[in-house]
């Protein structure tokens, strides 16, 4: 897979990856609905990035695949790891003044949703959303 990133160490640095991904997605031929979905669900990431971990990394690469093409981020940091996966993914749970939304709405908003956690050492959450192509 190969792509873009941007490292995550400041707030800017969310608006950067929300960005990334926007234009990536809008190259890929999603339809602004999508778009903004993509971009939530970076923002979401980015966010947890940089209150959870202080730094890390959010990668944007397109898939092709079968009958399709799709986006994959990938955000990834090596900070305290996540305790309780099934607290998280909890709707309504959260440790700050969030979107609310948190894990359980990243996974709403795409199609693929996988994590992975250790504690001490970090956590990476791998993202996708496809987009169905024409196959007249």
């Amino acid at each position: 897979m190969e792509g873009s990133s941007v490292d995550i160490l400041t707030e800017w640095d969310i608006v950067a990856a929300r960005q990334l991904g926007r234009k990536e997605a809008k190259s890929i031929g999603f339809g602004a609905v999508d778009q903004a979905r993509i971009t939530t669900a970076i923002s979401e990431l980015a966010r947890n990035i940089y209150l959870y971990a202080e730094q890390g990394k959010i990668e944007v690469a397109r898939m092709i695949g079968g009958f399709s093409e799709g986006i994959c981020i990938v955000a990834s940091d090596s900070g305290p790891g996540i305790a309780d996966i099934q607290q998280v993914m909890q709707d309504g749970f959260s440790t700050s003044q969030g979107l609310g939304a948190g894990l359980p709405g990243v996974r709403r908003l795409m199609d693929e949703f996988e994590i992975e956690t250790e504690l001490k050492k970090g956590t990476t959450i791998t993202i996708k959303k496809w987009l169905r192509l024409d196959n007249d």
